[in-house]
């Protein structure tokens, strides 16, 4: 989180500041890539198109650093959503690569960061979840939503996020305590 800065960061990223932009975008994109992960099988073509979205509408945006978060988070629902619906419509075609050509020529500190051993084992644990369950578990916990913002986002009232998050932290602390994964 950006805190008290967020104000002025926000405002010249309007601007066209590339660097409060790069401020914004690295201190949302790793919760939304973790986001999108639990709700859609191509979460780094989402980001993407979530933030050429942002971009475009963010002259338009107001409010604080939450109302942001909160904005964002919704626009990656939607655009998650469009993508499902795509690939239902137009089904992809594997291409066969070779290895070589799949691997990254350099490897990205942020990829690596997320890939650490405990952060996959607790998003692996949370996509066992009912996906409503770990929707509503990754907005709360890893985006640092509240849960009238989640609410709004889910299109379900602050009460039954609340309970669903409940529920779905109950039942990871039973799959830990049956595995004995350490999070």
């Amino acid at each position: 989180m950006i805190g008290g800065a967020f104000g002025v960061t926000l405002a010249n990223a309007r601007t066209g500041d590339e660097a409060a932009f790069a401020c914004i975008f690295h201190d949302v994109q790793p919760a939304l890539l973790r986001y999108l992960r639990v709700i859609t099988p191509e979460p780094e073509d989402v980001a993407g198109e979530t933030w050429i979205q942002v971009v475009t509408g963010l002259r338009r945006f107001r409010g604080g650093e939450q109302d942001f978060r909160a904005w964002l988070f919704t626009i990656a629902r939607n655009r998650a959503a469009d993508a499902g619906r795509s690939r239902h419509r137009r089904p992809a075609v594997p291409l066969d690569m070779t290895e070589a050509a799949q691997q990254p020529t350099t490897a990205d500190a942020a990829d690596q960061a997320l890939e650490a051993v405990s952060t996959q084992a607790a998003m692996e644990l949370i996509k066992s979840l009912p996906r409503e369950q770990a929707e509503i578990i990754v907005l709360r916990v890893v985006a640092g939503l509240d849960a009238g913002e989640v609410a709004k986002i889910v299109g379900k009232t602050p009460g039954a996020v609340r309970v669903a998050a409940h529920r779905g932290l109950r039942r990871l602390a039973g799959q830990v305590a049956q595995t004995g994964v350490t999070l």
